[in-house]
C-alpha cells in the first residue's frame, strides 16, 4: 500500500441558500491546481469525496474523507499511484463507494493506453492499493465516462462507454461504441450505439438486481435516454428500454447524461437533460421512474423554463428523491436543488450556490436526514470543490 498526502485548503463561508436563510459551505481545493469532476459517496455518518487536480504535469484523482458527515474533511489522498495520468472531466468523473472501512474509487487512465481503473482502500481513504484495470488485457481503443455502484454485499459493479470496436477509426462512430459491464466475473457488453461523451449511470437493488442508464443514439441521430435491468447479479441484461421519446436530434454528443437512484421501496429514479422545443429552445432535467424495470412513467419536468439547465444529479431518501442540476440565470451557471415525491410535485427548485461565482457539476449523497452536495465552485485554474450539507424536508 502506498500514501500520497497533498494539502487542502478548507475554507468555510456562508454562501446564501434561499432568500430567506445562509448556510455554511467547505471549500476543498489542492493549491496551485485546477479542482473539478467531483463524486461523492457515504456510509452513515463517513463521507468521502473524490475529484481531479490538474496541473502542468497533468490530471490526478483526490480523495478527502469526512468522519462527520461531511462538516469537515481530511486532507486529500493521491489515488493514482503514476502521477499525471488521470483522464478527468465534467461527466468523466472518478467514481466512489464506501462500504465499511473500505473505499473504492473508479477513473479513467491516460496512460499506458485509455484504461477504466479501480483502487481500493482497506483503511477509510488513508492509504490505497495499486489499481487493476476492468478492461480486457489489452483492449484496444478508447473507452471511459464509468460509473460505479455497490450492493448490500459490498460488491461493486461498474459500467462504462468503450470504443474498442471501432479502434483505429478517426471518431467515435455510434454503431461502434457499446456500453460494457463488469461485476468482477468479466466484461459484458449491454448494448451498442450508445452517446459517446455522456456520462452512465449505475444502481443495484435487492435480489441482484442490477440497472444502467445511458444517452442511446437512435436512427436519425436521436439522442434520447435507454435503461437495461439485470435480474441475475449483472451476468446478463435485458434488452434496452427507451425512458422517453424525447426525440432530440442532435449531429454530435450534448455531453450530458442520466442519473439514477433506487429508493427504499425497489422504485428505481432517472434524471436526464433533453432540448424542450419551441421558438427558443432550451435544455431542462427530466424525472421518471418505474417499478419493473419495463415501463416508466411519463417524464416530468424538474428545473426552471428557459435557463438551460444541465448536469443532474438524483438521490433518493424517505422524503422521496432530490434532484440537483446546474443552470444559467442572469449569464451564470448556478447549482440548483429540488425535492421531489411521487405523490406531491409542488416543491419547487433552491439555489444551492450564490451569485459570486459560477457552479457547475453537482454531485449528492445522503446522509441521514440531510443531504451532503458538492460542485464545481468557479472555474479554470481558480477552481475548487464546494461542499455543503442541506435538510431533506
Amino acid at each position: 500500500m502506498r500514501r500520497h498526502v497533498v494539502v487542502v485548503v478548507t475554507i468555510v463561508g456562508a454562501l446564501l441558500a434561499s432568500a430567506h436563510a445562509s448556510v455554511e459551505v467547505v471549500i476543498l481545493a489542492v493549491p496551485d491546481k485546477a479542482n473539478a469532476a467531483p463524486s461523492i459517496a457515504a456510509d452513515g455518518d463517513r463521507v468521502a469525496i473524490a475529484w481531479g487536480a490538474r496541473g502542468e504535469a497533468g490530471t490526478d484523482v483526490v480523495v478527502a474523507t469526512s468522519a462527520d458527515g461531511g462538516r469537515s474533511f481530511s486532507s486529500p489522498v493521491r489515488v493514482n499511484e503514476s502521477a499525471g495520468t488521470a483522464r478527468l472531466g465534467g461527466e468523466l468523473p472518478p467514481r466512489l463507494v464506501i462500504t465499511g472501512g473500505r473505499v473504492d474509487v473508479l477513473w479513467t487512465a491516460r496512460s499506458p493506453r485509455t484504461s477504466i481503473l479501480l483502487a481500493r482502500s482497506i483503511d477509510g481513504g488513508r492509504t490505497f492499493m495499486p489499481a487493476r484495470a476492468l478492461q480486457q488485457a489489452e483492449a484496444p481503443g478508447d473507452r471511459g465516462w464509468p460509473a460505479l455502484a455497490a450492493d448490500a454485499k459490498g460488491n461493486v459493479h461498474a459500467a462504462w462507454l468503450d470504443h474498442r470496436g471501432g479502434a483505429g477509426t478517426h471518431h467515435a462512430s455510434p454503431d461502434k461504441s457499446a456500453l460494457v459491464y463488469n461485476g468482477g466475473r468479466g466484461e459484458v457488453e449491454i448494448t451498442r450505439s450508445v452517446c459517446y461523451c455522456c456520462k452512465t449511470a449505475i444502481a443495484t437493488g435487492a435480489e441482484g438486481r442490477v440497472f444502467t442508464a445511458w444517452r442511446h443514439v437512435y436512427p436519425g441521430n436521436i439522442r434520447d435516454v435507454a435503461f437495461s435491468m439485470s435480474s441475475d447479479g449483472g451476468r446478463t441484461f435485458a434488452a434496452p428500454v427507451r425512458i422517453s421519446e424525447d426525440r432530440w436530434q442532435l449531429d454530435g454528443c450534448p455531453d450530458d447524461g442520466p442519473a439514477m437512484a433506487v429508493d427504499a421501496a425497489g422504485v428505481t429514479h432517472v434524471v436526464w437533460p433533453s432540448v424542450v422545443d419551441g421558438p427558443e429552445p432550451y435544455k431542462a432535467i427530466f424525472h421518471s421512474w418505474t417499478r419493473d424495470g419495463r415501463s416508466f412513467t411519463p417524464r416530468m419536468r424538474i428545473t426552471h423554463v428557459g435557463n438551460n439547465a444541465a448536469h443532474p444529479q438524483v438521490v433518493a431518501h424517505s422524503a422521496g428523491v432530490t434532484v440537483l442540476w446546474d443552470e444559467v440565470v442572469d449569464g451564470q451557471r448556478r447549482v440548483f436543488a429540488r425535492r421531489h415525491s411521487r405523490s406531491n410535485s409542488t416543491f419547487v427548485p433552491v439555489a444551492l450556490s450564490d451569485e459570486r461565482a459560477a457552479a457547475s457539476y453537482p454531485a449528492a449523497v445522503v446522509v441521514g436526514e440531510e443531504v451532503v452536495a458538492a460542485w464545481v465552485h468557479g472555474g479554470g485554474n481558480d477552481s475548487r470543490i464546494a461542499v455543503k450539507r442541506f435538510a431533506i424536508r
